[in-house]
């Protein structure tokens, strides 16, 4: 269906609508099984490569994986970004700036993308540093990031497509686009890597294959199914104010995956100083966060579209509903989460490890991560609503002192608890997150329905 464009001499109007538990879940369900097909990617390139039988070329996988982690997930704000200013502009009825930030966040994928490309050797170079691996290693790392990095304007323009898509509350098309993304990069590696004995190489060149057929087929079908009579200017496109506004959004967002990134990189260095088998059995237990992650993004997800449609229809009910019901079913979600992992998680670590003395060490501290579900759930939520609202300078600042607060906790709970202290750090930290945000709600949303009428009617 078209959205129609508003009149330019109209004065913006409250535009009422309805969100209930189907539109949670019709977003919700599609995007969580689209996540979920994120770390199968992980686990058949993996594969590929073990059967080759060269350690080598497996420990490279492992750190050139690393070092895209790093740089693309720092980028995530294209999909995020794009996501919430979306929304707004379909809430606003306003369909020309729907399909102007479209192309505002293709222009700016493609952008960073080439710049990816061509500081290829650079970003390699800083990865190694960070990592130093063996030279075996490292020379299989330059490889596959070599190859790989093509790739970056294709997944860059997919985060961006992804964005655009879930904006327009299309959660079954953003699952469909995601297994086109994926499935090929799957096959296509073992093709290349397996079949035709490309090796690493083979694997870097499937995901480049996966990544530019996901933007051709994203691409053709939005481009054919935007309304011509909504069809923006070049102007309207390049509005100056409307690209600061996006820079600023997702320079916020960027900031907040930085400090997020740096959390776990500092969890992860004072697990490390705790031991060998501390430093593994900490890493085989946040694939249980993770794992519950890929849930609660989805819900999250959700959180982003239905706030941010609601802030562009000025419709403060549409927003509060939406608030209450992704709060409610994230909880729920969580709470069903963390139960599982406290049930089945020794059976989910012992399939993740062999080794008797990293399981004995997981086990003793499952319990603080089966709870990381049920700790997090909030800032899960709580970040949705912020990047559909725009809110993104607010969800910034909070992580800052959310990190600066955990930094804190984890040197100290550290020194006097050991590794309980923190995994209690962690979850501190989960917990601030959310809570901060939820604090500062009521008043960012005063702010943002201060001059809608009480009776919209």
């Amino acid at each position: 269906m078209a959205i129609a464009a508003a009149p330019d001499s109209a004065a913006p109007r409250v535009r009422p609508f309805t969100v209930g538990h189907r539109d949670v879940w019709r977003i919700t369900l599609p995007m969580t099984l689209a996540f979920l097909t994120t770390p199968l990617l992980g686990l058949t390139d993996t594969a590929v490569v073990g059967r080759i039988g060269d350690a080598e070329a497996l420990g490279g996988l492992a750190v050139g994986a690393l070092v895209f982690d790093f740089a693309f997930s720092t980028c995530n704000f294209l999909r995020t970004g794009t996501t919430g200013l979306t929304a707004q502009a379909v809430g606003a009825e306003d369909g020309r700036e729907v399909q102007a930030v479209f192309w505002r966040a293709i222009a700016l994928a493609l952008v960073i993308g080439l710049v990816l490309v061509l500081a290829e050797p650079l970003i390699t170079a800083l990865g190694l540093l960070a990592i130093s691996p063996g030279e075996g290693v490292a020379e299989t790392v330059r490889t596959y990031v070599f190859v790989r990095m093509f790739s970056a304007p294709f997944a860059l323009v997919n985060y961006a497509i992804l964005g655009h898509v879930l904006g327009r509350g299309r959660g079954g098309l953003g699952l469909g686009l995601q297994i086109v993304v994926n499935g090929t990069n799957i096959v296509l590696s073992i093709l290349f890597g397996l079949v035709l004995e490309g090796g690493i190489a083979g694997v870097a060149l499937g995901t480049v294959c996966g990544e530019a057929l996901g933007a051709v087929v994203g691409l053709w079908i939005l481009i054919r199914g935007f309304d011509r009579r909504d069809q923006p200017s070049r102007q309207a496109i390049i509005d100056r104010q409307g690209f600061l506004r996006m820079v600023a959004v997702n320079r916020d967002i960027m900031i907040r995956s930085f400090c997020l990134l740096g959390a776990f990189v500092l969890f992860t260095r004072l697990g490390a100083q705790l031991g060998a088998v501390v430093l593994a059995a900490n890493g085989i237990l946040m694939n249980l966060f993770l794992v519950g992650g890929y849930f609660l993004d989805g819900m999250a997800t959700a959180a982003e579209q239905l706030v941010g449609r609601s802030i562009g229809a000025r419709y403060r009910p549409a927003f509060d509903q939406a608030v209450r019901l992704t709060i409610g079913w994230g909880l729920g979600l969580s709470l069903l989460l963390s139960a599982l992992f406290f049930l089945a998680g020794d059976a989910l670590v012992a399939f993740l490890t062999t080794d008797v003395a990293v399981r004995q060490s997981a086990g003793t501290y499952l319990a603080w991560a089966a709870l990381t579900p049920l700790a997090g759930a909030l800032a899960f939520i709580m970040d949705g609503v912020f990047i559909g609202a725009t809110w993104s300078r607010t969800m910034r600042d909070m992580m800052l002192v959310s990190v600066a607060i955990f930094a804190l906790a984890a040197y100290g709970f550290t020194g006097l608890y050991g590794n309980h202290g923190l995994w209690l750090a962690m979850l501190l930290f989960l917990g601030l997150r959310g809570f901060s945000l939820l604090a500062l709600l009521p008043r960012r949303r005063a702010q943002s329905f201060a001059s809608v009428p009480s009776d919209p009617r």
